[in-house]
Order: C-alpha cells, then sequence, then structure tokens
C-alpha cells in the first residue's frame, strides 16, 4: 500500500474550449493534480488529510479523488481537513497577456501576466473549495470568480456575496476568493481577471483548497452499464461533498439557504446508508433535524429517515427516544389527511406546484401525493412499533391506514387523476392491489417523459414505486435519462433540478437554466437517493430486520444487465455480491451474525439448476446443502432460504430464451415547431392572424390584446416590466399593428431579479409564467416574441405545459442570441403555461403573443381527459 504523503491522483475532466483563445489545456501528471501535502504558502483554517492512506483498486467511475483513501476509523466528531488540487485544463481569453502559461502543468508554475484578461480554470470535477493563486508581485487590479458551469456564476440575492466574483484577499504572496466566512463554496471552474495592468507580474501558484469530512467508502456499486456505475459513485460523491463539520449539508453554493434541510437530507442520508455507513454521523444529524419543519411533507419525511436509520443499524434506543416525536407528526397527518391544507413546499416539478409557487397555485397531485405519504408513514411506522412491541401504537397507526385506505376505495376508480408522484406515493404505501397495479402501469410509468420528475428528489420515490410494480428496465432506463443525463451534460455531482432535453439544448457545462428558486444548483444531495435504490434493488441488498441480522440479497439486473458488482456496509461488516447471468456464477459473503435470503435470478428463462458450493442445491425442488435452511421460487427467482455467514460460490444454468427488452423513444406531445430570427418587429403578415397581444405598448402594465375567440383568456405578471423606447424607427421593436408601421414601442414584461440590470451583475431570477385559457380544445399555433433590446446577454428557456394537468409537452428551447428579436412557435389544441427563464443576462423577457391557425388544424392524438 502507497502512503498517502507520496501519492496523487489524476482527474477526469472535459472542456469546451472556444476557438478564439489562446488555449493550453493539458493532461496533468498525476502528482501534479492532488495534493495531500502543505503546499499552500499561507495556513487552511483545517489540517491537511491525514492518518490514513490510498489503497484498495482504481475506480474511475467515480468523480472522487479521495474514493480510495482509508482512514483508520473516522468518527462524526471528526473535523473537517483540506487538500489541493490544481487545474486539470485551462485557457485564456488573450493570446498575448499570459506568457508561459502551460508552465501551469508544472510544479513550479511561473506565468507572466503582460496585460488584461482572464484565466479560465477547470478543475476537472466539483468540489467544496476555495480559490487561491500566489504570486510574489502582483500589483492588484485582480478579481477572481468561480462557478459549478463555465461561466463566472451569479445565484440568488440572499447571500453575502451572490456574485462569485470579487477582489481576493491577499494573505502574503496568496490571493484567496474569499465569499463568505465558511471560504468554502461548490466549485468546478474558476478564473483570474486581470482588470487593470501597470506592470508585468507572475502567477506562481494557482489551486483549490478543497475541504473533506474523513469518512471511507465502505459500500461499493458497478455493473455491465457503466453509466448507472457513474450514477453510484456521483450519487455517493456529491453527498460526501456536503458532509460538513456538524451537519450534513444540502446544498454546496452559498444562495442562502445552506442547512441541513430535513426533506432534502432524508434521500442524502439514504445514500449515506450504502456508501460509507457513517451510522454515528447519520445519528447526529437526524437528532440535529429533529425540530418541527415549516414543510409538511418534509415533516414525515424525517420520520421516514428516522425508520431507515433503524433499519440499517438495529439502534432502537433512537427510535424509542423520539417514538413520541414521531407520533406527533403522524397524528398530525391524520387531521389534516383529505382537508387540503396549505402546503408551502413539495418539489420544483410543475404538477407538485412549482416550489413556492405552491401556496398560490395549489394542485390536486400536491394534496393527494401528501395523502399517500401519510399512509406510507403510518403503515411504516406501524410495522416498527411491531417489532418493539409497542403493539398499542402498532394498533393505532395500522388504524389509520385501513380506514383511509377503505375511503379510497369506496370509488372504484379512485386513482383515475392522480398522476406520476400521487400513484408512486399509493404504490409505495402499499395501498395499490395486484389488480390496480396492472392498470397504474399504463397510466403513467411506461410514458418516458413524463414519469421523470424535475427534481431527482422526488424521483426517488418514483424509483422506490417502480421497484414494486416490478418494472426494472423501465427504473433503469429513468435513472440512465434523468441521473445519466446529468453527466452526460459534463456534471460531476448531481443537481438540484434536470431536464433530459437539456443535455441537447446546452453545451457541455454550459450555464444552465434557473428555476422557481432562482439560481439551479449543481450540487444538490437531495439527488443522491439512487444511490440507495441502486443497492438495493438493482445489487439487491437489503436489512429483512433492524441492523442486518436478516438480510436479503435479490439482485434486479432486468432484461439489460448482465452482471452486477457491491457491497453494502451493515454493523455486523460488509454483506457482498458478484453475480453474472451471463456465466451463471454468483460470489456472496455475509458476516458472522447474520442470515441471509439469496435470490437467483431467472432472467425470463426457466432455471434448470443451482448449486451451492459446488453442492447441487436446487434442480426444480431443494436439496438440503449445509449452509442453507431451504429454497422456494416465484416467477422471477429461486431463494435459498436461512444461507448462514461466510463466503459462498453459486453456479447456476438457465434453459430457454428470454423476451429483449428496448426502451421506447421519448416522445414529446407537440415541439417548438419553429425558430425565427429573421422577421424582427414585423410580425404583420406573418403572425398574429387570429389574434395578438402586444405588452405594454398602451402604456405602463397596459397590453393591447386583440384575442381570438377561442382564447379565453392570457395572463402573466404584469408588474415587473419595461418600456425601453417609445415612438422610435428601430425594426426590432414589435409593430403596433398588422401593416407593419411606424413608429414603435420597445416593450416587454420580465422574471423577478431584485438586482440590477448590467449584465455583470444581475442576481439569478424566478421563471416569467404565462398561461394562455382557451374557451374549448381546439387546434391552434402561438407564437412568442422575445427580444435581447438593451444587449444584455441575454439567453433564456421556454418551458411548455398543458395547463390542466401540468405535464411538460416539449423538449426545452434554449435561446442565447436574440438581439435582434425571435419567435418561438408552438402548435397545441388545449389550455397551456410557459415558463420563461433566465440563464444569463439581467433577467427573461416576454414582448409579444401571436395566435394563428394550427398548421394541420387536427386535434392531438391521445385522450384529452388525460391531458
Amino acid at each position: 500500500m502507497m502512503k498517502s504523503r507520496s501519492l496523487f491522483v489524476s482527474l477526469g475532466a472535459c472542456l469546451m474550449l472556444h476557438p478564439a483563445v489562446d488555449v493550453r489545456a493539458a493532461e496533468m501528471p498525476h502528482h501534479h493534480t492532488l495534493s495531500l501535502e502543505a503546499r499552500s504558502l499561507i495556513a487552511q483554517p483545517y489540517p491537511y488529510v491525514s492518518g490514513g492512506e490510498f489503497s484498495g483498486e482504481a475506480l474511475p467511475a467515480s468523480p472522487d479523488p479521495l474514493v480510495a483513501y482509508r482512514w483508520p476509523n473516522p468518527r462524526a466528531a471528526d473535523g473537517l481537513q483540506v487538500f489541493l488540487i490544481k487545474p486539470k485544463f485551462f485557457e485564456s481569453d488573450s493570446a498575448t497577456s499570459f506568457a508561459k502559461l502551460d508552465s501551469l502543468a508544472t510544479e513550479s508554475p511561473s506565468v507572466e501576466v503582460r496585460g488584461t484578461g482572464s484565466i479560465r480554470l477547470d478543475f476537472g470535477a466539483e468540489y467544496a473549495a476555495w480559490l487561491e493563486f500566489d504570486s510574489p508581485d502582483c500589483p492588484g487590479g485582480v478579481e477572481m470568480s468561480i462557478s459549478e458551469y463555465n461561466e463566472p456564476a451569479i445565484v440568488n440575492k440572499m447571500p453575502e456575496h451572490p456574485i462569485k466574483t470579487l477582489a481576493p484577499v491577499k494573505h502574503g504572496n496568496t490571493y484567496r476568493l474569499e465569499l463568505n466566512k465558511d471560504l468554502y463554496e461548490g466549485v468546478r471552474f474558476g478564473w483570474i481577471h486581470v482588470r487593470n495592468f501597470t506592470k508585468p507580474w507572475h502567477i506562481t501558484g494557482v489551486r483549490l483548497v478543497c475541504q473533506t469530512k474523513p469518512v471511507n467508502y465502505e459500500g461499493s456499486f458497478s455493473c455491465s452499464d457503466p453509466m448507472l456505475t457513474r450514477v453510484w459513485y456521483t450519487g455517493a460523491y456529491v453527498v460526501r461533498l456536503n458532509l460538513l463539520k456538524d451537519y450534513i449539508g444540502a446544498i454546496l453554493m452559498d444562495r442562502g439557504d445552506r442547512h441541513s434541510w430535513t426533506g432534502d437530507a432524508h434521500p442524502t442520508q439514504a445514500a449515506s446508508l450504502v456508501a460509507f455507513g457513517n451510522y454515528d454521523f447519520i445519528r447526529h444529524n437526524i437528532e440535529r433535524t429533529s425540530g418541527k419543519d415549516g414543510i409538511l411533507s418534509y415533516r414525515l419525511y424525517w420520520a421516514l429517515s428516522v425508520l431507515d436509520y433503524w433499519r440499517y443499524t438495529g439502534d432502537s434506543a433512537l427510535l424509542e427516544k423520539y417514538i413520541d416525536n414521531i407520533c406527533t407528526r403522524l397524528d398530525e397527518a391524520y387531521e389534516v389527511y383529505g382537508t387540503e391544507p396549505e402546503h408551502v413546499f413539495y418539489g420544483w416539478d410543475e404538477r407538485l406546484g412549482a416550489g413556492f409557487d405552491v401556496r398560490k397555485r395549489p394542485t390536486s397531485e400536491v394534496h393527494n401525493t401528501y395523502k399517500m405519504l401519510s399512509i406510507e408513514c403510518w403503515r411504516a411506522f406501524a410495522e416498527a412499533m411491531g417489532v418493539l412491541g409497542r403493539h398499542e401504537l402498532e394498533e393505532t397507526y395500522q388504524g389509520y391506514v385501513k380506514e383511509k385506505t377503505a375511503d379510497l376505495k369506496q370509488n372504484p376508480n379512485w386513482y383515475q387523476n392522480f398522476g406520476i408522484h400521487a400513484l408512486s406515493g399509493a404504490v409505495n404505501a402499499g395501498s395499490i392491489d395486484n389488480a390496480e397495479q396492472a392498470k397504474i402501469r399504463c397510466i403513467e410509468f411506461n410514458d418516458r417523459v413524463q414519469r421523470l420528475s424535475f427534481s431527482p428528489f422526488n424521483q426517488y420515490f418514483i424509483l422506490q414505486a417502480m421497484a414494486d410494480l416490478n418494472l426494472y428496465d423501465e427504473a433503469h432506463t429513468s435513472i440512465l435519462d434523468l441521473w445519466g443525463g446529468q453527466i452526460e451534460y459534463g456534471g460531476t455531482t448531481f443537481f438540484e433540478v434536470f431536464r433530459p432535453s437539456w443535455t441537447n439544448a446546452l453545451g457541455k457545462n454550459d450555464p444552465v437554466p434557473n428555476n422557481q428558486c432562482g439560481y439551479t444548483s449543481l450540487a444538490h444531495p437531495w439527488g443522491a437517493g439512487v444511490v440507495k435504490w441502486l443497492s438495493e434493488e438493482v445489487l439487491g441488498i437489503k436489512p429483512l430486520s433492524p441492523g442486518f441480522d436478516s438480510y436479503e440479497i435479490v439482485p434486479h439486473l432486468g432484461r439489460t444487465l448482465t452482471w452486477v458488482k457491491g457491497s453494502v456496509p451493515t454493523p455486523h461488516g460488509e454483506i457482498r455480491l458478484h453475480l453474472n447471468t451471463a456465466k451463471g456464477t454468483a460470489v456472496m459473503s455475509a458476516p458472522a451474525g447474520t442470515t441471509g435470503r439469496i435470490g437467483i435470478p431467472k432472467i425470463g428463462k426457466k432455471m434448470d439448476s443451482i448449486t451451492f458450493n459446488k453442492t447441487l442445491v436446487w434442480d426444480g425442488s431443494f436439496h438440503s446443502v449445509a449452509g442453507v435452511a431451504g429454497a422456494t421460487e416465484d416467477a422471477d427467482f429461486v431463494y435459498l432460504n436461512g444461507v448462514q455467514a461466510g463466503t459462498h460460490q453459486l453456479n447456476f444454468v438457465h434453459s430457454g430464451t428470454a423476451a429483449a427488452y428496448i426502451a421506447p423513444a421519448m416522445h414529446y406531445e407537440t415541439s417548438c415547431v419553429a425558430i425565427d430570427t429573421l422577421t424582427q418587429g414585423n410580425w404583420g403578415g406573418k403572425y398574429g392572424k387570429d389574434g395578438h397581444v402586444l405588452v405594454r405598448y398602451a402604456g405602463e402594465k397596459e397590453d393591447i390584446q386583440a384575442l381570438p375567440a377561442y382564447v379565453k383568456s392570457v395572463s402573466y405578471d404584469k408588474s415587473r416590466g419595461v418600456r425601453w423606447a417609445v415612438d422610435v424607427d428601430d425594426p426590432r421593436a414589435l409593430a403596433p399593428n398588422p401593416n407593419n408601421g411606424f413608429p414603435r414601442i420597445a416593450a416587454s414584461v420580465h422574471t423577478s431579479n431584485g438586482g440590477p440590470t448590467d449584465v455583470i451583475r444581475a442576481w439569478h431570477s424566478q421563471p416569467l409564467t404565462l398561461n394562455i385559457e382557451l374557451k374549448e380544445r381546439r387546434p391552434y399555433r402561438v407564437a412568442l416574441h422575445l427580444v435581447d433590446w438593451d444587449r444584455l446577454g441575454r439567453s433564456i428557456a421556454v418551458e411548455m405545459f398543458d395547463a390542466s394537468s401540468l405535464k411538460l409537452l416539449a423538449p426545452v428551447q434554449v435561446i442565447k442570441d436574440h438581439t435582434n428579436g425571435v419567435y418561438l412557435v408552438y402548435e397545441y389544441d388545449q389550455s397551456v403555461r410557459f415558463r420563461i427563464q433566465q440563464i444569463r443576462g439581467a433577467n427573461a423577457t416576454l414582448s409579444g403573443i401571436f395566435f394563428d391557425p394550427a398548421s394541420s388544424g387536427k386535434l392531438m392524438p391521445g385522450d384529452p381527459k388525460k391531458k
């Protein structure tokens, strides 16, 4: 084993380079990228990583440079430590301002600054870190920036420094970007900006100082699909980055909300259980977040976190300590059940009220999802109380389950109006019987677009339901779509929200659209629930009794995977599996004090035989073998029951042919049918044959509206807007009528931002919501006119939803350069909602809406009642 003081690890990276800049991109030697030694010129707030060593196999699927580092006995009380990362790639925007830029790839950088300009640094992965450079002779005139994507970050207005660009603080010959008292931000990219130049000077060092909580990867996962393997390690890494000194954080980038949110912590802690087994720290965070949360669903997620922790650790003392606390939460859920209580948040998905918008626009999906979550919690808690011998509580909460389930089923079609979130909740609650399961699979779960939630947080619960519905192939595909898509975009951590269409609309590591929370976090551990799901469902290892005294290994490979390998930490030690269905082999091991149930997948074929440690144990019936108590089978598995501790070799033989699985295409109801950048403001004769809206044309907050007979209303927030110019002859401004005459008015409504209009200093803003309500269902065409009138570098994203079901109708459309104006043209046949989102620039704007006959005149396919 190599000692930590002498080993350096290289990181992978990807950078989209601009052809007009001076580029020096270097593959760093291993010893140039990560250092555990004190190579900064100044003292750091935490000690350098020490006390352990690198061991084990290389894991290229992990973005974590410390994935193979092992501390001897990490504990919750351990403080933070730091390590240094050098840039993986670098580039400048000037061919003459930075001599010897490629020396950044060496042990002794010596960049000579000869003029103004910027150096962009890509560190290859995101870190919880701060940026420093060294210079013996810097005269000043410098700013530094950091970001999660490839342009300097600008976040919400809440933190001390929402604009992540600032003059550095000088410490001797080191210049440090200090954006908050904790120093760290979420950093993938860094910049050194030379704003003023007076004389040549030198940069002799550049680095990220990265903080980490000592924790070991006690769990592992890999399978025949490399992307699923990367998903597991990326999810584990985003959790690891958010393990802080005293609590588990919810976001890396400081946008003013960095603390442990109880609901966010539920999937975060779930991932931590299987990846790290850091039980004492999870317990500490559960206790830290045990107070009353203002978000109703989060109160229940906290209870589920306690139960998760208890199942994995067997720590009954903690569960018993919080029985009264949990009862208070569950009784509150019973009291408000069916009363449509006020929800302040349920998730960022439009169907769940679009974040905090749910307060003014509550949806039936939110109320139904909360009711199902309540039943799930009552049932889970009742079962736990039965194990603890608290039968009076078991009876009470089972009574709640039976009462509310019976109420639901008085209507045989009780779930017909549920969307994907509520249906998933119903499955997770155990409220769906076998006959109902067969029906609901076709309602939402087979739709590759609609089965995805905007938030990976909410998708975790959908995955749980898909497992219960035995939709493993579909679940694997949804993981690749949602989490794999984030990696394809260039992410090394998981995001607050994500649309798969972003990967087509954006360049690698480009700034992403904001959402209802403003700035979209790209290191949000609430998206890590998929880690636990892969360990429990694909690897198949989960407890059957608290603390893994009894456990099961039932791997669900579906029809696309051929092998899986991994481990899960338990209080007894690791449980491991390596299964290969193509070779018909499996090796499993379990520590002393455990008894297991092992499922050998039939993979859609007939199981002819199984040997256990080279002795026949199954050939259609059980044969007694030492270490196995018996065997059973169902349609999908042969189960070996009562498997004793130890390492065991299994060989199995299938016969027959399994049906192949081919994932359906991702299908949207409609799309942006035209993008017009040529017409400018001359809309007459091309748009608006049926009607139009000219924003703020009649005065401040007053539009000119000539709506079609089939449109009941057009609504949006008119309180935020601007009349840029009045009585102008600029053809970019919308004409006052179809004659395309002059003079014109240039005006818009825009997204909220609360910051200045300077493109460099504008804070991220919430979207502009546009609702178009029809009087009746009919095909029509609508064109939205957007213009970056004042040339502030706006880039925007547009999303389109059905106004009734709130389902996403079209891929996200991203528009970057629209100083001459752009028309985005859509076709549909029902009421719609558009979300116009800022990406970069002062805000996102809307200047006009134009209605025309649809090109086909036909209704969209499908049942309108389900839209």
